[in-house]
């Protein structure tokens, strides 16, 4: 087995729009896996403060791409160098040997995607609660969400199409594409993200939401109607 089978490249690729305040965080957070061989790329949908001005020296890529986190993860994909791709939210941290578990994961089950289980910050006592029924779900139905940190082989990514270009639920139809390829690789390693939503609208107002698009969009609800139900259109 020679070098490149062995430890695959693998670049992380971020969406970001207008995180002056938290990119340089995120990144840094980042820094020992970059020293560590991963590339990282940081895919901006024309942010309008100093995202990119901080960013770029913290990253190995930056990219403008129209915002919406579907394009801006496909335009950091098409420059990426990596064998394995991952896509990290912005308040989303790895775990630190996230890597190799990827890496030996893959390489022991042949699987060609896969995520990780979630853990989310916040101050409501119920939000482990909602993290374990997430990685639970996800478990059961082999579909991903984008805070589990998704990551799949750049030939997997490239056969499936990429990230259909919806204004929501982007994440919901890639896993749906990938599992024709193979079942997710579901790893119990745990990445942290933000429960700021919860937080600031409501925990059981955000939950009841959630579960109503999801649902709708179960039904063929268009996308850029749930997108605009979710407080945002093709922003991340």
């Amino acid at each position: 087995m020679n070098r490149e089978t062995a430890h695959p490249k693998v670049s992380i690729v971020l969406p970001a729009l207008n995180e002056g305040e938290n990119v340089a965080n995120a990144l840094a957070m980042l820094a020992p896996l970059r020293a560590a061989g991963a590339e990282i790329i940081l895919a901006d949908g024309g942010s309008s403060d100093r995202t990119t001005e901080v960013a770029r020296p913290l990253c190995d890529r930056l990219v403008v791409a129209p915002r919406g986190r579907a394009p801006q993860m496909n335009a950091g994909a098409a420059v990426a160098s990596g064998d394995i791709l991952l896509f990290l939210h912005l308040d989303t941290a790895l775990p630190d040997d996230s890597l190799e578990r990827i890496r030996a994961g893959m390489r022991a089950t042949g699987r060609v995607w896969g995520r990780f289980d979630v853990r989310i910050r916040g101050a409501h006592p119920l939000l482990p609660m909602v993290a374990a029924l997430m990685n639970l779900r996800s478990r059961a139905t082999g579909i991903a969400t984008g805070d589990q940190a998704i990551f799949m082989t750049r030939d997997a990514f490239r056969r499936v199409g990429g990230f259909p270009e919806i204004a929501l639920m982007e994440d919901i139809a890639l896993s749906r594409r990938l599992k024709r390829e193979t079942l997710p690789l579901c790893l119990a390693a745990k990445v942290s993200t933000s429960g700021r939503r919860w937080d600031r609208n409501g925990f059981w107002r955000t939950v009841v939401l959630m579960w109503r698009l999801r649902l709708r969009y179960f039904f063929g609800a268009d996308p850029a109607d749930l997108a605009r139900a979710y407080g945002y259109a093709r922003e991340p």
